[in-house]
């Protein structure tokens, strides 16, 4: 749900949000399709699947490129940052997430910062010289980075300035205060509790 969070901020929406926070009938009795959170009503419609809410939310905000062309740059970057996201997302659940941590550290080094790098040799934004999802999804993924991996951006200076002028834009300034929608990193209290409201099966080893 973050990334929707930062989403609908940049869009300038307010929501009011309700959580899980225990094992409920709510997933078996049609509200959720799939069984799944999160959901996000919105124009009458009872929305899941994080993808196809991004995608919504984009198109009806303007934040999804001028034509085609530009939605599928928009989309291949955004959903590189989101498999990078999810690397970090799962690291509450793993007994050792050391491992992980390191595969993460030299994926994004090696495979995905570099890639967002060149994109931003010039133009101020990723696709199109306007604001987009994939800018939203970046800004998110490397403030994330930056909380494991604190020097990580050192040698990506395109990419540290485009997160210096995005962090400066009134909406996402006021999402990263104190008090704002913005939730903490994911830890142990959010893994607890999705174990016990999803009834999740860990792996024993």
């Amino acid at each position: 749900m973050e990334s929707i969070r930062w989403l609908l901020t940049v869009a300038e929406v307010e929501v009011s949000e309700s959580c899980l926070t225990c094992c409920c009938g709510s997933s078996t009795d049609g509200v959720l399709m799939f069984q799944q959170v999160p959901m996000v009503e919105i124009d009458g419609m009872k929305l899941i699947q994080t993808k196809a809410i991004l995608h919504y939310i984009a198109e009806k905000y303007n934040l999804h490129g001028k034509d085609l062309k530009d939605r599928v740059m928009i989309n291949m970057y955004s959903e590189g940052l989101m498999d990078l996201m999810e690397m970090i997302m799962i690291l509450p659940f793993l007994p050792d997430p050391k491992p992980k941590l390191d595969e993460i550290q030299s994926k994004a080094n090696e495979r995905y910062l570099p890639v967002y790098e060149k994109a931003l040799t010039g133009p101020v934004y990723l696709v199109g010289g306007k604001l987009s999802l994939a800018d939203v999804l970046l800004v998110e993924c490397t403030l994330m980075l930056e909380e494991k991996f604190p020097a990580i951006l050192k040698d990506f200076p395109n990419v540290k300035s485009f997160q210096g002028r995005m962090i400066q834009i009134p909406a996402i300034n006021r999402f990263l205060q104190p008090g704002s929608k913005r939730k903490p990193p994911p830890g142990e209290n959010y893994a607890k509790t999705a174990i016990e409201v999803f009834r999740i099966k860990l792996p024993t080893q």
